[in-house]
């Protein structure tokens, strides 16, 4: 799959993650432009924080990673998110998102506009889609020409049917997990179907180009030029798996614009997710030869 040339735009929540081990920067949308930022890309994330203390925290937190700011803004009215997050002995979290907060009032503003005409793609989720505000802003977002790619997140009561049809029918790629694919499909009265069928017909219903689902442990599968890929994933000692899948996106997209086949962009994506899902945050510290090292470790499964 090839993406056009042009920064990659991610747009939507920005939050401390508040975890048993310390509180942490996160939201899917940041975390995916970070990772990217790790990666070599220079991307331009868009949210709101609060008027307060944990905002300008964040704020400092963006530019000592590298990302620029000026499309972050600042309300005076909501508070910086804050989402309680425990982790299950498997490593699996479990969030309390707080509402509202400063990303359900994120504007469309002439910056946003010029910045969505000037991407090559945009990375956003459904959660930003949960108050009308920050909806109405992603809906002029997506009248674009840019590569729009939807990381689905439906979590309980964010996962309302109209709205992630709205959202599906204004994307061009779709990355979700079993859980979702399973959910989405029983929308479509497909999901007696087997996996191959489920995600072919949910392409085909909402004319995607391509969507990858993530299954845990299991690896991946990529379905793009009408076929399928798969991958196993890459075992390791798994920490907690907060961020895990932002930067399997992140790898996916950037493979893609390095032109890629499918089979390696879907090798690069699951090792970074693996990678990250070995430490502690959605966010640690990592060098690209560390995913390549992962790679080529002759004890990852065939």
């Amino acid at each position: 799959m090839k993406l056009p040339d042009g920064k990659i735009l991610c747009f939507g929540e920005l939050l401390w993650d508040r975890l048993p081990s310390g509180s942490k920067p996160g939201g899917a949308p940041m975390n995916v432009a970070l990772h990217l930022k790790r990666l070599g890309q220079s991307p331009w994330f868009a949210s709101r924080v609060g008027n307060d203390e944990p905002g300008r925290e964040l704020i400092a937190f963006l530019k000592n990673n590298g990302l620029k700011t000026g499309l972050v803004q600042r309300g005076k009215t909501l508070p910086t998110s804050e989402v309680q997050v425990k982790i299950d002995d498997k490593g699996i979290p479990a969030y309390k998102i707080c509402e509202p907060v400063a990303w359900d009032n994120i504007a469309w503003t002439q910056k946003l506009e010029e910045r969505s005409r000037n991407a090559g793609a945009i990375i956003f989720g459904t959660l930003a889609a949960r108050n009308e505000i920050t909806k109405s802003t992603l809906l002029n977002l997506l009248n674009t020409k840019a590569f729009r790619i939807l990381d689905i997140n439906l979590r309980p009561p964010y996962d309302k049917q109209e709205t992630v049809e709205i959202l599906l029918s204004r994307c061009d790629f779709l990355k979700m997990n079993q859980d979702e694919l399973r959910l989405v499909s029983s929308w479509l009265d497909t999901d007696r179907f087997n996996t191959e069928d489920q995600i072919s017909a949910l392409a085909n219903h909402f004319g995607l180009s391509g969507i990858c689902v993530t299954c845990g442990e299991e690896g991946a599968i990529l379905f793009t030029g009408n076929q399928f890929y798969r991958h196993p994933g890459y075992k390791v000692k798994v920490a907690d798996t907060v961020g895990a899948g932002d930067a399997f996106l992140a790898a996916l997209v950037h493979s893609f614009q390095l032109k890629k086949s499918p089979e390696e962009s879907l090798a690069w994506a699951c090792a970074a997710g693996a990678l990250v899902a070995s430490k502690e945050g959605a966010t640690p510290s990592y060098e690209v030869a560390d995913i390549v090292s992962l790679m080529n470790k002759d004890e990852h499964p065939e």
